[in-house]
C-alpha cells in the first residue's frame, strides 16, 4: 500500500468510517499542495484491494488535472487498470475499470463509460447545486445505472459563493465533510510552504461597486481597477518585493487588466506572459512549461490558474482581483503553498484587501466562509495595534508582539496601508520577532581564535546572539561564510574578525527573526530583511553553546 502522511491516512480512515456508519457521499477537504492526487491514488488502490471488481471514475474539469491524477496513480501502481477519457488529451478509454475523465467529455456519455460503483470528484467546489448542469446530469445518469453509487469529493474550498457550503442546503450532493485538514497545521509541520505577506501602498478601491450573483459586476470592477497609474504603482511594488523571488503569479480582473499588468512588468525588464481562458491549448502549454522551467518569471492571469495549476516554485502571488468569493481568495493564495527546493517561503501581496475581508487563510473554514455571504461589508480580520499584522477577529493578542488587540473598525479601510506587514496566516508558524537593531563585536573562540558575535535587539524585549567562526576551519568556517553571505555580504568573506568589523557596512541588519525548534539538539533560525529577502539555517546544539 502507498505510504501516506498521517493526515492523508486520517482522511481516508474518516471516509471509511463514514461509509461503515451508513453514509454514502462524503467530502474530504485538503489544502492546495497537501497531496490530493496522492490521496486519490491511495483510495483507488485500497478500494480495489478490498473489492477488485469495483469500477471507479475520477472526474475533474481540466485536462491538466486529469493527466496529473492519472500519472500519480501509475507512478505508485504501474499495473493499475487505469485509462483516460478526455477530448483535450485525445484519449477515449471509456471502458477502463479506473477511468480518469473530464466532465466536459463524459457528462452526456454515461452509458459509454458504463455503471460505476464510486465516483471521485477532484476540485469538488466546481459542482453547482442545479441538477441541470453537466455534473448534475452525469451523476444522475450514473445513479440510474447503479443506485448504490457513492460519490467522494476532494477540494481545498468546500463552499461556493452562490450557494454556500457543499454539504448543506437543498440540492447538495455531499452529506457531510468527513475530514478537513488545516493550512496552518500543515505549514507548521513542514508539509506546506510558509506564507508571508506585505501591506501594499497601492490599494484597490472597490467601495460602492455594484454586485451581481454575490460578486462584483465585471464591467464595474474592470473600470475601477484597470487604470494605468494604479497598475504601474502596483507593479513597481511587486518588482521591488519580488527582486529575489523566482516565480510570480498575478491574478487580475479582466483580459485587458492582465495584459496591462503584463506590459508594466515587462517595462521593468522582467519576462512576463498572460494566460486566460482564451489562450489556445498549445500556447498555454508552451507558456506554462517556460514558467515551470524558469524561462518566464511572471504570469498574469484572468479566470484560470486559480485551481489545478501545479508549479511548486511559485513564491510570489499578487492579489489584484477583488472578490467576495472566499473560495477564490483561498484558491489563489493556495498556488504558493507547495514546497520546492530552495523555496523558503512565499510572499502574498494583497492589493485587493482580501485578507481583511475574508480573514487569514488558516482560519477560513467551510463554516466561516459561508458566514461571509450576506455580510460582505463586515471586516473578517483586525489589525494588531503593535505591528499592524492582521489577526482573527476572535484573537485577543498578536503572536508577533503580544500586544492586546483593539476592536475592529466597523468598515474595512480601502486607502493605502501604512503598516509594514499584513500576515496571511493567523497562527500557522512560530512568530516572527521584529529586530530593532544590532551590534557586532569579537568574542573568544576555540583554539585561540575569535568569533564574530552578532547581537540582535528584539522589539518584543530581549536579544538573540549569533556567533560566526570566521577564523575557524572546516565546517565552522563554511558555516560562518554562509551566514556572512546570507547577511548580504559578498562572496569573499573576511578571514578574521578584525577584518569583518572593518567591513561591517557590507552586511545588513535583519528586520525580523524567527526561531523554531527542529528537535532536542537543533533549532532553525530564519532571518527576514526589509527588502523581502530571507535567509535560513540550522544550528546544532554545540553551535548554540559555542
Amino acid at each position: 500500500m502507498l505510504q501516506l502522511r498521517d493526515y492523508q491516512r486520517a482522511s481516508l480512515d474518516a471516509l471509511d468510517a463514514h461509509w461503515r456508519g451508513g453514509g454514502r457521499d462524503g467530502l474530504i477537504v485538503l489544502p492546495t499542495g497537501a497531496g490530493k492526487a496522492f490521496v486519490i491514488a491511495a483510495l483507488v488502490r485500497e478500494t480495489l484491494a478490498g473489492a477488485p471488481a469495483t469500477r471507479i471514475a475520477i472526474v475533474t474539469h481540466s485536462r491538466e488535472l486529469i493527466a496529473q491524477n492519472h500519472q500519480e496513480l501509475l507512478a505508485h501502481w504501474p499495473e493499475a487498470p487505469a485509462g483516460i477519457d478526455s477530448a483535450g488529451l485525445g484519449r477515449r478509454e471509456s471502458g477502463a475499470p479506473v477511468l480518469f475523465c473530464g466532465i466536459q467529455s463524459v457528462w452526456n456519455r454515461a452509458e459509454a463509460i458504463g455503471p460505476r460503483d464510486l465516483v471521485v470528484v477532484d476540485e469538488a467546489h466546481l459542482i453547482p447545486r442545479s441538477a441541470e448542469t453537466r455534473y448534475g446530469r452525469f451523476l444522475a445518469h450514473l445513479r440510474a445505472l447503479r443506485p448504490e453509487l457513492r460519490v467522494v469529493g476532494l477540494t481545498a474550498t468546500p463552499y461556493r459563493l452562490d450557494s454556500g457550503r457543499l454539504d448543506e442546503g437543498e440540492g447538495r450532493i455531499f452529506e457531510r465533510i468527513v475530514y478537513e485538514a488545516n493550512v496552518g497545521d500543515l505549514i507548521q509541520r513542514g508539509h506546506l510552504s510558509p506564507l508571508v505577506s506585505k501591506a501594499t501602498l497601492t490599494a484597490l478601491d472597490v467601495s460602492g461597486l455594484p454586485k451581481r450573483g454575490g460578486d462584483y459586476v465585471p464591467s464595474a470592477l474592470e473600470a475601477a481597477v484597470n487604470r494605468d497609474w494604479i497598475t504601474r504603482a502596483a507593479v513597481e511594488e511587486m518588482v521591488g518585493y519580488g527582486e529575489r523571488r523566482r516565480a510570480w503569479l498575478a491574478f487580475c480582473v479582466s483580459l485587458a487588466h492582465a495584459a496591462a499588468v503584463r506590459d508594466a512588468v515587462r517595462d521593468h525588464g522582467i519576462t512576463c506572459e498572460t494566460v486566460s481562458g482564451e489562450t489556445g491549448k498549445r500556447e498555454r502549454d508552451r507558456i506554462v512549461r517556460a514558467f515551470r522551467e524558469g524561462r518566464i518569471r511572471c504570469l498574469t492571469s484572468v479566470g484560470v490558474l486559480a485551481t489545478g495549476f501545479n508549479v511548486p516554485a511559485v513564491d510570489l502571488v499578487a492579489l489584484l482581483r477583488p472578490t467576495q468569493s472566499t473560495g477564490l481568495y483561498v484558491q489563489q493564495v493556495g498556488r504558493a503553498l507547495r514546497r520546492a527546493p530552495g523555496k523558503a517561503d512565499a510572499l502574498i501581496l494583497d492589493y485587493a484587501g482580501l485578507v481583511r475581508m475574508h480573514g487569514p487563510v488558516d482560519i477560513v473554514t467551510a463554516r466561516t466562509a459561508a458566514a461571509v455571504r450576506g455580510r460582505e461589508g463586515e471586516v473578517r480580520a483586525k489589525p494588531c495595534p503593535g505591528c499592524g499584522a492582521l489577526i482573527a477577529l476572535n484573537a485577543s493578542t498578536c503572536e508577533g508582539c503580544w500586544v492586546e488587540a483593539e476592536e475592529p473598525e466597523p468598515e474595512p479601510a480601502h486607502e493605502a496601508a501604512a503598516d509594514d506587514e499584513r500576515p496571511i496566516l493567523s497562527r500557522a508558524v512560530s512568530a516572527w520577532m521584529p529586530v530593532e537593531g544590532w551590534s557586532l563585536d569579537a568574542r573568544p573562540g576555540p583554539g585561540g581564535t575569535e568569533s564574530l558575535r552578532l547581537c540582535l535587539r528584539l522589539a518584543v524585549g530581549g536579544r538573540h546572539e549569533i556567533g560566526l567562526g570566521l577564523e575557524a576551519s572546516g565546517y565552522r568556517r563554511e558555516k560562518a561564510v554562509r551566514w556572512w553571505r546570507g547577511l548580504g555580504g559578498g562572496r569573499e568573506a573576511p578571514l578574521t574578525v578584525a577584518e569583518a568589523l572593518r567591513r561591517a557596512d557590507e552586511i545588513t541588519c535583519p528586520a525580523a527573526i524567527r526561531i523554531r525548534a527542529t528537535g532536542r539538539l537543533a533549532e532553525s533560525v530564519e532571518l527576514r530583511f526589509a527588502d523581502g529577502r530571507c535567509f535560513a539555517d540550522l544550528r546544532r546544539i554545540e553551535e548554540l553553546a559555542a
